[in-house]
């Protein structure tokens, strides 16, 4: 995409004087899709970690434990693919929209965005969170009691880490929409 070509056909058009810049608007669009880069390449490689942890470890016997391990890979995959999905249609909107149409799509788009922010990452969340819960055992039965506390304690507080990151981009794309909406 090239800024400044959107910038020309932004700012030849009229729209509403509450409306953003056109520059505004690409800047946001631009930090959020970057955001998303982010989380999208931290889940994959989290889910690369634990498919070679379940490959490596779990003989391909079917049991709690890895059931608790396609619990954690199929909820992170499925995030991932809802990542990629927001991005691709708001790149797609971007291209073909002008300036005050795409401030439309983009206020429908963070609708979208909240209803997967309230909805679909609890749900995700909670799946990766009982996924965890379910190797827990077998952790305790194969590790010595100082590793097995590591485990336990470093899970738990990497799992209150990811809520707080979670919690915060909720918020901030709550401002997004706010600040649209004005």
């Amino acid at each position: 995409m090239k800024n400044d070509r959107l910038s020309q056909i932004w700012n030849s058009q009229k729209g509403p004087e509450n409306l953003e810049s056109p520059e505004g608007i690409i800047m946001k669009v631009g930090q959020q899709r970057r955001r998303q880069w982010i989380s999208i390449a931290i889940m994959v490689m989290t889910i690369a970690v634990i498919f070679w942890y379940a490959v490596s470890y779990t003989g391909f016997v079917w049991n709690d434990f890895s059931f608790g391990l396609v619990l954690m890979i199929s909820s992170l995959t499925f995030r991932v693919l809802l990542e990629i999905l927001s991005m691709y249609r708001k790149e797609r909107h971007l291209i073909t929209l002008d300036g005050t149409a795409f401030q439309v799509y983009l206020k429908r788009h963070y609708k979208i965005r909240q209803w997967i922010n309230y909805y679909i990452t609890p749900i995700c969340f909670g799946i990766y969170c009982y996924g965890f819960i379910k190797l827990l055992p077998f952790f305790e039965k194969e590790f010595s009691k100082g590793f097995y506390y590591y485990l336990l304690i470093s899970g738990f507080v990497s799992i209150a880490f990811i809520a707080w990151i979670i919690v915060r981009s909720i918020i901030r794309e709550q401002r997004n929409l706010n600040e649209l909406k004005a």
